[in-house]
């Protein structure tokens, strides 16, 4: 089996768009605008990689705290914003 890194915030971040986006029922919910509202959230939260599913776990319990998911949601929150206001997938192909 390849060892492979992997960013548990990503996964984080992309296990979470659906239900923030829920809060704006009239958002587009096309891929693009996902991708917009990640790519903000990503560059924002930091990265944090893991190379084992051991180490996943400890990641997402050590990263999981009130804080962190705190920010998570407000920078998902800020994210969908500012996408729902300047959606990039009318003007890019």
């Amino acid at each position: 089996m390849e060892a492979k890194a992997v960013n548990i915030v990503e996964k984080l971040v992309w296990e979470k768009i659906e239900e923030v986006m829920a809060y704006k029922p009239d958002m587009c919910k096309c891929d693009k605008c996902k991708a917009d509202i990640a790519a903000y959230a990503l560059n924002r939260l930091g990265a944090k990689y893991v190379v084992s599913s051991e180490g996943e776990l400890y990641a997402r319990t050590e990263i999981l705290d009130k804080d962190f998911h705190m920010a998570l949601l407000v920078t998902l929150t800020e994210a969908m914003e500012l996408v729902a206001k300047n959606p990039k997938h009318d003007k890019e192909s």
